[in-house]
């Protein structure tokens, strides 16, 4: 079974992942960590941390997509989280692999964001990692890029789970979705 948790930066993903693994005993792999360490460990890699995400995403898929197939084949877990999963890429896999696939992607709300950024938002954005670098996204190209998220899911027919007023209330849908495909799962094995 593989785990999959896409979205924008500062919006729990690592912390769901986090959350994920210490109740199902499931590890985790950020990809950010695989993004930095291949920037870090390769002169030549081809992209560079600051370029867009989907410039980032599309370098990293053939990895994130083999790591996925792999595990699956080799009946194992894993959780991948990370802002570089995008929707379009859920549809390369064929039915076989995404019999043994949960994605989601966690979306706020224009509403959400405009009372909670300052606060909530950018105040959680180190809850599990210290990302060692300050947010300098203005609210409404935060508010652009979770729009764009939104639409790309929708799209794509993807998994999406809207926070639209209370977090920590909300991301509890996020929780019960993934438990549920869970049970799916082992019921069909």
């Amino acid at each position: 079974m593989v785990i999959l948790v896409g979205g924008i930066s500062c919006t729990g993903k690592t912390l769901l992942a986090q959350k994920l693994l210490e109740k199902y005993q499931i590890p985790y792999l950020s990809i950010d960590h695989l993004k930095m360490g291949l920037y870090r460990g390769d002169s030549n890699c081809s992209f560079s941390p600051e370029d867009s995400n989907e410039v980032i995403g599309e370098k990293l898929w053939p990895i994130i997509k083999g790591i996925i197939m792999t595990n699956i084949e080799n009946k194992q877990s894993i959780i991948i989280e990370g802002c570089y999963l995008l929707p379009n890429f859920i549809k390369d896999f064929r039915k076989e692999y995404l019999d043994h696939i949960i994605s989601v992607f966690i979306v706020f709300s224009k509403n959400y964001i405009e009372d909670n950024f300052a606060s909530s938002i950018l105040g959680y954005r180190n809850a599990i990692e210290n990302r060692g670098f300050k947010e300098d996204r203005a609210i409404t190209q935060f508010i652009i890029e979770h729009d764009e998220l939104r639409k790309k899911c929708i799209e794509n027919a993807v998994k999406y789970f809207e926070i639209d007023n209370d977090y920590m209330e909300e991301i509890q849908r996020v929780y019960k979705f993934i438990e549920d495909s869970i049970n799916k799962m082992n019921q069909n094995v």
